[in-house]
């Protein structure tokens, strides 16, 4: 399997956000939602998309990926000051405090100053980053543009047309729309920023490294040593340990360690049905015990704390 379909395996939007916007001039909206990531797509007219010390300039069929929880402002130009902040939950309020979400609102998912507004944009937004996959997170920059053409412009035409119809299983086949879009854009600005991907995607360049990430990708609960690894790539161990680090960066068995632990970070928050033992086994670790030690020593936190954090209670 492809490496880059496990960093894309995580996208599984439940009940996402998503919204037409349309805008007349002069416009400015503070987005402090705390979302993990948003995606902005322009369906026409213009939007300046940043945060400071880096923005971006869309227009037509542009996508901007911008990656939570930090705050970020969308405004028809540069240096805006903003009218409008959205809030957690998506409440919007203006400058006085006021609730203008209803105000603001023209239909099934349409919301802007002006129906008839000149500048438009499809958005969506994960709420939690256990809905995107820290993979995918990780191998993104704090703000990302992606020019008209990078995305299927028929899927986000299909998006745009979902979210404004209220029909029957709207939300079901929004998530799963939105879920394709984020797909593909992740996969093009990793194609057009090949220097910027992690070293273990770029590694598939080296047919030895791109075996053993597949091996170890595919099959992660399974006992690997540094023998059995290098056994199913048909090399010698010091071969593919001067390879894989020279490639990843990392030792072979340091990076299991990590993709286990990142999997199983995974599985903790996705899947709440599954209990330490069951998590512990689909990654590798013979007891929950021991799977625990590693994982706090990891992330600091233990995997009963870390999933009780991620759900919010």
């Amino acid at each position: 399997m492809d490496p880059l379909v496990h960093l894309l395996d995580g996208p599984r939007a439940r009940g996402a956000f998503t919204l037409r916007a349309v805008m007349s001039p002069p416009w400015a909206i503070d987005v402090r939602d705390g979302a993990a990531l948003a995606l902005v797509v322009v369906t026409s007219g213009r939007a300046w998309v940043g945060r400071p010390g880096t923005e971006a300039e869309a227009g037509p069929g542009d996508v901007v990926l911008v990656r939570g929880p930090a705050p970020y402002t969308v405004a028809d130009r540069s240096g805006r000051a903003p009218s409008i902040t959205v809030l957690p939950g998506q409440r919007c309020v203006a400058g006085d405090g006021q609730e203008v979400r209803l105000a603001m609102s023209h239909g099934v998912g349409t919301w802007g100053n002006d129906p008839g507004g000149a500048d438009t944009m499809v958005v969506g937004a994960y709420e939690d980053d256990s809905e995107v996959g820290r993979l995918a997170l990780a191998a993104l920059p704090p703000l990302a543009l992606l020019p008209a053409g990078r995305v299927d412009p028929a899927l986000v035409d299909l998006l745009a047309r979902e979210i404004t119809t209220g029909r029957v299983a709207q939300a079901s086949l929004n998530d799963r729309l939105l879920d394709c879009l984020l797909v593909m854009a992740v996969r093009a600005w990793l194609e057009d920023n090949p220097d910027s991907a992690p070293n273990w995607l770029s590694a598939q360049h080296d047919p030895v490294v791109a075996r053993a990430l597949e091996a170890l990708h595919e099959r992660v609960a399974d006992p690997w040593t540094l023998d059995t690894l290098a056994g199913e790539c048909a090399v010698s161990r010091a071969t593919l340990a001067a390879r894989f680090q020279k490639a990843v960066g990392t030792p072979p068995m340091t990076y299991l360690r990590t993709w286990r632990l990142t999997v199983a970070g995974d599985l903790l928050t996705a899947r709440p049905e599954l209990g330490l033992e069951a998590v512990a086994a689909r990654v590798g670790y013979g007891s929950a015990f021991a799977f625990s030690a590693a994982f706090k020593n990891h992330t600091g936190a233990s995997p009963s704390s870390y999933r009780r954090a991620a759900s919010g209670s």
